[in-house]
């Protein structure tokens, strides 16, 4: 019988313990080697850089760079790697944002052994790979944007003088919309701007109110499509 290949991984979370469960448990399969670990998603792209791994196994939520992030500037720098996803978080946010960003899959925590194990070899195959729940999110969000797509053809893009005065935005508004974008939480981005929580809240909840819009996805859309952010 011909031996199953080899899969080199690196980890990517930023509390010990878990790395040290996941890294054990990886460690149970003769297939998969642990090249190394990292706390944070700048770590993680340092390390991808000098062990080039199959797969980058990495949690949404650490400091300097969030799982969004560094997915998505993985998949602009080294494209041998791919990325998994392992998060405790099942929001559809956090979902949609990673597969935009370039995840090769997504799974929770709470995911048994031999799922784990058939996700990375999916994914080491270069095809994709979500658990159930998850599968079902990006279902239900496929089924939502196809009927919600008009029978008509579409009216003609916005000019940038439409735009302007269609949704005007203060500075503060725009940079905390880029940074939520951009996959920070509120709590990231009240820190990284010197500002409370309550305060970012606030502005995002007004920003919402002026693009009739519900949710960060719906968010992130239009604000492109007005050419709100970069």
């Amino acid at each position: 019988m011909e031996a199953a290949p080899q899969i080199d991984v690196i980890l990517a979370d930023d509390h010990a313990l878990v790395r040290d469960g996941i890294r054990s448990l990886l460690e149970g399969f003769s297939e998969i080697r642990v090249l190394a670990e990292a706390a944070d998603g700048e770590e993680a792209l340092e390390q991808v850089e000098k062990h080039q791994p199959d797969i980058l196994i990495v949690d949404i939520r650490m400091p300097k760079l969030n799982g969004i992030q560094t997915v998505a500037r993985l998949s602009k720098q080294f494209t041998k790697t791919k990325a998994l996803v392992l998060s405790m978080h099942d929001s559809e946010e956090y979902v949609i944002q990673s597969v935009e960003a370039g995840a090769y899959g997504y799974l929770l925590k709470d995911t048994n052994r031999l799922e784990f194990l058939k996700a990375i070899k999916t994914i080491h195959k270069g095809e994709k790979y979500f658990s159930g729940d998850i599968s079902t999110i990006l279902v239900n969000k496929f089924l939502e944007q196809s009927t919600a797509k008009p029978a008509v053809a579409p009216p003609p893009a916005a000019t940038p003088t439409q735009k302007e005065s269609a949704i005007k935005l203060t500075k503060r508004q725009r940079e905390i919309l880029q940074l939520a974008v951009e996959g920070m939480s509120n709590k990231e981005i009240a820190d990284h701007l010197g500002k409370s929580v309550r305060t970012v809240e606030a502005h995002r909840f007004t920003m919402m109110k002026k693009m009739g819009v519900k949710n960060l996805l719906e968010l992130s859309k239009k604000a492109r499509a007005f050419g709100l952010i970069d």
